[in-house]
């Protein structure tokens, strides 16, 4: 029987560095580049505010860096000590946040355990073992943006949300992975000072002209296609990485990033409920974060639980992913939908490219519902002639002659 989860008092760092609520952005961002860090706990006193983070920051790229981090605040999920890896996984998931903060019993704060916490102790998870090694196309998504090391980061700054989820690759002229580029790159030029001379006023320009070739990070991590997800994950920890790019004769191809892996948990987590039911179903969506048409998330959420509830009558859905992948180009204004379904019987896919969003997730619901449906009557079918193969080895036979002959036959000669 596997053993308890890890909880939040084994996987947090204590006495995380915080900031007063009266500090001004700047130094937020000087220690989020000297720390590596995404995001950091506010304090009034002793008592928590909510945490800063470079997202926020980075959406506000016109404000000035004086401005109080009080006033760029986001209220993060509180754990407390004995709050569970898959519960903190989903915590995580669902605000899109790297870390949250652990409080003890007064509220104070007493630790902060980051994505990067879940992932180095992922390889030891007991629950996760003892069943078919998943690899990494199975988790991962579609290396769908892939940027040029020409583009200039300008370009980059408008697909910041983007660069919440994970980081994007970077390609030569050539198609081969040469970097990547993620929200600690783009921090990097932000706020650099204007550049030029008063000679030529027309020489001035900011720092984000620039060369995304010029601020990724290199080599970047990869794993081949097949590699199974608890090797990519010890390679995040021992790289430092949140993600890692799945490549095929140099060329990226998928993403795997720690969501990837947080999401794995979450559905391996979820109990078995009789009869199943839709709201129990972990339903993830990547790609639209920051969406500012709520009318569409209702579009989206009201198609998902219709389909859902079809689904349930085949199998036992745990999580359903969706990754939303704009081709963003001026020629077209289609997208791709991928979908990943993890139930009880397996894990199930489909994908959908055109231009109607909805039609999209519908289709490719509709073609999970259509998965999941074989599945069961193949599972039915065999369960059946199981049960007839025990029938025909249970009846004895009635030809008398010809059952001693089977049996002699089946003797071992001397």
């Amino acid at each position: 029987m596997p053993s308890a989860w890890p909880t939040a008092a084994d996987l947090m760092t204590p006495g995380p560095l915080t900031l007063p609520a009266d500090a001004p952005v700047s130094t937020a961002l000087g220690l989020m580049r000297s720390r590596g860090i995404h995001e950091i706990p506010v304090l009034r006193r002793s008592r928590l505010l909510g945490m800063i983070t470079f997202e926020s920051i980075a959406r506000r790229v016109t404000g000035a860096l004086s401005t109080k981090v009080e006033h760029l605040l986001i209220l993060p999920p509180l754990l407390t000590l004995p709050t569970t890896y898959p519960e903190i996984a989903e915590a995580l998931l669902s605000t899109g946040l790297r870390a949250a903060p652990v409080v003890g019993r007064r509220g104070e704060l007493v630790g902060l355990v980051s994505r990067s916490d879940l992932v180095r102790a992922f390889p030891g998870l007991s629950q996760l073992a003892g069943s078919r090694a998943v690899t990494v196309e199975e988790i991962s998504i579609p290396a769908s943006t892939i940027l040029h090391e020409k583009d200039l980061c300008r370009n980059v700054v408008s697909r910041v949300r983007l660069l919440e989820e994970q980081p994007l690759p970077v390609v030569d002229r050539k198609g081969r992975l040469v970097g990547a580029v993620g929200v600690r790159d783009l921090g990097a030029v932000l706020w650099r000072p204007v550049l030029g001379g008063k000679r030529d006023p027309r020489s001035v320009h900011t720092a984000l002209d620039v060369e995304v070739g010029s601020i990724m990070h290199a080599p970047p991590v990869t794993v081949p296609a097949g590699t199974d997800v608890a090797t990519a994950a010890r390679r995040m920890t021992e790289e430092g990485v949140s993600s890692v790019f799945v490549v095929e004769d140099g060329r990226p191809i998928r993403i795997l990033a720690q969501a990837g892996l947080l999401g794995l948990v979450v559905a391996r987590s979820r109990p078995p409920k009789t009869p199943a039911r839709v709201e129990d179903v972990y339903v993830e969506i990547t790609g639209l974060r920051g969406s500012g048409d709520p009318e569409l998330l209702a579009e989206i959420d009201h198609v998902v639980a219709r389909w859902l509830r079809r689904i349930t009558r085949a199998v036992r859905p745990r999580l359903l992913s969706l990754h939303f992948a704009p081709h963003a180009t001026h020629r077209t204004s289609d997208l791709t939908v991928e979908a990943r379904l993890h139930t009880d019987d397996g894990i199930f896919y489909a994908s959908h490219t055109g231009w109607n969003l909805l039609a999209g997730v519908a289709g490719l619901l509709e073609e999970l519902a259509g998965q999941t449906r074989r599945a069961r009557e193949v599972k039915q079918r065999r369960g059946r002639s199981g049960r007839h193969a025990a029938d025909s080895e249970d009846t004895p036979l009635d030809d008398q002659d010809l059952e001693q002959r089977i049996r002699s036959m089946a003797e071992p000669s001397d």
